[in-house]
């Protein structure tokens, strides 16, 4: 996971630099031992000298963000279309976010949830803590349906740093608990960003005969011809997305709609839109 959000961050970005600005800036925290792969610039050669131990300083930007990955974990998220899910997508959509936040000393944090489990992990800009984030991403399964009343299951607003927040989800709901649980995530002083994952499928309906379709969350089965139900079907999923998106943007909280078979640059540019809007 951790190769593929590099081959993907760092082949979009061609080149760009995007340094973790270490120097000035920075106010001293705490201590701690070296490990491969921490950046040699952080090493504390006076303590070296007085402990002839390698010891790393670790310390704060002044100016980093606290970037929140929300994760739709709910059965939903199992759809597939040929090799991939879109839960598939969405760890690789978070893992590359999280590598370019990671990269320019942003604090990641991730949260992933449905009905059965939670999964948290409050946001912190060191690199072990960001090798245990993507270990916690990988292992994530979707279970269940969306929990209700959701917002009281993890602490969700951070009111020390700058704070920019992810939720991935494919919208697929009951009765609004999802949109209501995003207006919740917007205040006056972050950035919220929903990631809309659908398939091509779902998108075009190019089905064909008689299909018979199977709710992921409830089981329930419905046999439809699929030539009749399309031009009804894309009417209603027009009028449904486009009322989700106008709700959305009405609430000063952002909206891109990503298919399964669609290149990842665009989240990415999303990403440094809103990153450099809160800076």
């Amino acid at each position: 996971m951790a190769l593929i959000s590099r081959v993907i961050v760092d082949g979009y970005l061609n080149g760009l630099n995007h340094s973790r600005r270490v120097g000035a800036g920075m106010e001293f925290s705490q201590f701690r031992g070296y490990e491969p792969g921490d950046d040699l610039r952080l090493l504390d050669w006076k303590m070296l000298a007085r402990s002839g131990r390698y010891y790393i300083k670790q310390s704060e930007i002044e100016t980093n963000i606290s970037i929140k990955f929300i994760l739709d974990t709910s059965n939903s998220m199992l759809h597939k279309e040929g090799d991939l899910s879109k839960m598939d997508l969405a760890k690789v959509l978070i893992a590359s976010l999280a590598y370019l936040s990671h990269n320019q000393g942003d604090a990641v944090g991730l949260f992933a949830l449905n009905e059965k489990q939670l999964h948290s992990i409050e946001p912190k800009i060191q690199k072990q803590h960001y090798n245990r984030m993507l270990l916690e991403l990988i292992n994530i399964q979707p279970q269940g349906k969306w929990p209700q009343g959701s917002d009281s299951s993890f602490k969700l607003h951070d009111n020390t740093h700058k704070e920019l927040i992810f939720f991935i989800t494919d919208m697929y709901e009951h009765d609004e608990e999802l949109t209501n649980f995003i207006k919740r995530l917007k205040t006056l002083r972050n950035e919220v960003v929903v990631l809309h994952l659908m398939g091509e499928k779902e998108l075009k309906f190019n089905y064909k005969g008689m299909i018979t379709f199977e709710d992921l969350e409830t089981g329930t089965k419905l046999k439809v011809d699929a030539k009749a139900a399309k031009k009804q079907y894309k009417k209603l999923l027009k009028l449904k997305m486009k009322a989700t998106k106008d709700l959305l943007l009405s609430n000063n909280i952002s909206y891109q709609m990503f298919s399964l078979n669609e290149p990842l640059g665009e989240a990415i540019k999303l990403f440094l839109k809103r990153r450099n809007y809160l800076m």
